[in-house]
């Protein structure tokens, strides 16, 4: 798009009309990057070489997620060449971003010349500037691109809109990029315990989501139906199909090279089932003795102190800040009445508490447990909404971040609750942002269509968006993959159903705003840039299971135990 010409009499007349530089932002003014075609009419285009003055004022590159703003400029713009090279700018200080350069040239098929002076025809990375992290500029001038940012994760994304453009159209046009995100966490939520994917298969979406600027990464590994990472700690409760430590180690800095941080779940005090398989001492018992599926007696000390040494030898292996402990679809309270169908849930509760605490009071209890257990071990807890009650007795912890994704459950506190209180939250909206295998439970697989036209992130649970004054709370969001019926798609169909989400997603999370491409046109977009990389685009079928209980949904209540909430768990 910016290698294309005017004749020389035509540009002429363009640069008398106005040679000033064009400055393109989000609200869909022309030039934004949105996507769509040049604003060069095909008339006045020209293959042949004209002088400098004669190029048309360039549009803005076109990459998902488009870029934020652009000074449009007249120029021939940039594209790789046998000449081309990639180098660092700042000697010994510009080291760190040897691993950036390194792969931005092997993705355009260029050299990569370290430290070397640039010179016409390179791309020039650069430590510096003031902004967010994340934020960079990538300037085209000159037959060159510099790509500065105030940390290495800014000049990474402004190496994955150098290589969107050159897929998109073989060029980066003429101009200046200023860009940054919208929301600091943007990412995707994969359930592996009950569906198992291969390390090839996360580290390939680990790939995905970095082009797309997606940084967070949410791993649910341990469920009713598996736990897939192997432990020193506790052998007996991991799964046969499993990653091993060196497959997790290798995820793991790959992710780092990516700028991707890795969200680890033990989700707890449900989901424990394959826990429970090797410990059946701790699963939960009603007064009659009959037993929940996948959640543990919390009262029973030995079942917190085979999760804190699991959650403490796990913390030890994965390094990023955060730690989801779970929290949600807790069997014991979805009972009619707990406190008399769990009375050693209730004794304990008012051990602790007082006469007047209930049940719920006590999965307060441990959650803060939890909480307390990886803050030590220096993370950060997240916890799903359902675990999370702040009108009872015991306090939640102040410190939990809250994943908000139940919308179809009856009665749960709505997400302004926890906001008014000043929580941080992250959306996982299961009404926009599940992909639940088998769809079972009225869930349909989203081809994202709605998430780019109805969505954002301050749509937290069903459809209507929280107050604007609470958008700093709301730290980002993560589309999320739930295996209830891990038959239902092969691993090639997952990958190719949420393709188009996670494009959906990304733009959303990184452009305030609704976009102005329209939706057959973003999708055009993301085949271009995806055909060009050799990355198949066709929309996997979507195959549902028979069947009426999904692995990892609320599991069916036992006679007399109350009725389990409905609806795909977010720890499911």
């Amino acid at each position: 798009m910016g290698r294309s010409r005017y004749t020389l009499g035509a540009a002429t007349a363009a640069v008398a009309a106005g040679a000033l530089a064009l400055t393109a932002c989000s609200d869909g003014s022309p030039g934004t990057g949105r996507g769509g075609a040049s604003s060069t009419p095909a008339s006045a285009r020209s293959s042949s070489p004209s002088p400098a003055r004669s190029y048309p004022l360039s549009s803005a590159p076109r990459t998902i997620p488009s870029v934020r703003h652009f000074q449009a400029a007249h120029g021939p713009g940039w594209k790789p060449s046998a000449g081309s090279g990639v180098v660092v700018a700042g000697g010994a200080a510009g080291q760190g971003l040897s691993d950036e350069a390194q792969l931005i040239a092997k993705e355009l098929k260029i050299h990569y010349r370290g430290t070397a002076a640039a010179r016409p025809g390179d791309v020039e990375l650069e430590l510096g500037g003031g902004g967010p992290a994340e934020s960079y500029t990538l300037t085209t001038k000159g037959d060159r691109v510099v790509i500065k940012g105030p940390d290495q994760s800014g000049v990474f994304y402004g190496t994955r809109t150098l290589k969107q453009s050159v897929r998109d159209s073989g060029a980066m046009p003429e101009g200046v990029v200023r860009d940054s995100p919208a929301k600091p966490e943007r990412g995707l939520n994969l359930d592996i315990a009950r569906k198992f994917y291969p390390a090839s298969w996360i580290e390939a979406r680990l790939r995905q989501m970095a082009d797309l600027k997606l940084n967070e990464l949410g791993l649910h590994f341990s469920d009713d139906q598996g736990f897939r990472i192997a432990s020193t700690s506790h052998p007996e409760v991991v799964s046969k199909q499993h990653l091993t430590t060196a497959q997790t180690k290798q995820i793991i800095a790959l992710a780092t090279r990516l700028h991707i941080t890795i969200v680890p779940e033990i989700d707890s005090p449900g989901h424990l089932g394959a826990v429970i398989a090797a410990h059946p001492d701790i699963q939960l018992r009603n007064a009659s003795g009959t037993t929940y599926q996948g959640a543990v007696d919390i009262s029973n000390p030995k079942a917190a102190k085979i999760v804190d040494q699991l959650l403490t030898e796990y913390a030890k292996l994965f390094p990023g800040p955060y730690w989801h402990i779970g929290g949600d679809e807790y069997l014991a309270l979805t009972a009619q009445d707990p406190e008399t169908k769990f009375p050693q849930l209730a004794a304990a509760a008012r051990k602790k508490y007082g006469p007047k605490a209930r049940v719920r009071d006590l999965a307060t209890w441990w959650i803060n447990g939890r909480a307390a257990v990886v803050e030590k071990l220096g993370k950060k807890p997240k916890v799903w909404n359902d675990g999370v009650f702040p009108d009872g007795i015991a306090k939640p912890s102040k410190d939990l971040q809250i994943e908000y994704w139940t919308g179809k459950e009856a009665g749960k506190i709505p997400p302004s609750t926890y906001l008014k209180a000043g929580r941080r939250m992250m959306n996982l909206n299961d009404e926009y942002l599940y992909y639940v295998l088998g769809q079972p439970n009225g869930f349909t697989y989203p081809t994202g269509q709605r998430i780019y036209e109805e969505w954002s992130p301050l749509v937290l649970r069903g459809t209507t968006p929280v107050s604007r004054k609470y958008d700093s709370q709301v730290r980002g969001a993560r589309f999320a993959v739930w295996g209830d019926i891990p038959t239902a798609q092969t691993t090639a169909q997952v990958a190719a159903g949420i393709r188009m989400p996670l494009n959906a997603l990304a733009q959303r999370l990184w452009v305030p705003g609704k976009p102005s491409l329209s939706w057959s046109g973003f999708t055009a977009l993301a085949d271009r840039i995806d055909s060009s990389a050799g990355t198949a685009v066709t929309p996997a079928p979507s195959t549902s299971a028979p069947g009426t209980s999904a692995p990892g949904t609320p599991a069916p209540s036992p006679s007399g135990s109350g009725g389990a909430a409905s609806g795909a768990s977010a720890g499911s």
